[in-house]
């Protein structure tokens, strides 16, 4: 069916047909352990067989496969450890079957118990991992919250800075007009009063010689 399946021109999607094949070898792993007769070999066996995927929240039920190996390892368990004890002697084939149905049975529940303990811890680190993401993320959040706004602030400073100095720089640049025209003024009526003492000077020379002319 697996093979049909494959060849199939509506076949699943790749991790679908990765499931199916990986639960289809470990039925034939399973049914190769079932054909040893140690009962070590048989736990060796299943301790080496892969289920399928593990649930990795508590509300994901566990898959058929998983429960299936959980059954034959604890059965496994129970025949290895009745076969260490000497319970599976002839004289006492009824009383062994039955220590070992109970004895399964208590190992049925303690894989049972063992697996929803370990799922559970897994649950408690994912909800644990998730509230710290979720811390990390609003820090995250008020840090870049938090730089916007000294940025929009860094902004506006530079922004009136700018308009200070354009201000500034019309200011000067008027002030340093004025000030070109008022040295322009300082310099013409300096130079019409040197003119103005100069001609002054002239004619009181020759008012001077005229008035009071060359000794002989």
């Amino acid at each position: 069916m697996l093979a049909a399946l494959k060849k199939s021109t509506s076949k699943p999607v790749p991790e679908a047909l990765t499931d199916y094949t990986r639960k289809v070898e470990f039925l034939k792993g399973l049914l190769e352990a079932e054909k040893l007769t140690s009962p070590t070999e048989k736990a060796l066996a299943n301790q080496f067989l892969a289920p399928g995927r593990t649930p990795t929240t508590g509300n994901e039920r566990t898959s058929a496969s998983k429960t299936v190996h959980l059954q034959t390892k604890a059965r496994c368990t129970g025949e290895m450890r009745n076969e260490l004890l000497g319970t599976t002697s002839n004289t006492g084939a009824g009383d062994a079957e039955l220590r070992n149905r109970r004895g399964t049975a208590l190992d049925e529940r303690q894989s049972a118990t063992e697996l929803d303990t370990v799922l559970q811890h897994h649950h408690n680190i994912q909800e644990k991992l998730a509230e710290e993401m979720l811390s990390l993320a609003r820090n995250l959040k008020n840090n870049s919250l938090a730089a916007q706004n000294v940025i929009k602030m860094d902004n506006q400073t530079l922004t009136q800075s700018m308009r200070m100095a354009d201000v500034n720089f019309e200011k000067l640049k008027t002030e340093s007009e004025r000030l070109e025209q008022h040295t322009k003024k300082s310099v013409n009526w300096l130079l019409w009063i040197m003119l103005i003492i100069v001609c002054f000077i002239f004619i009181s020379m020759i008012l001077f010689i005229r008035i009071f002319p060359r000794l002989r």
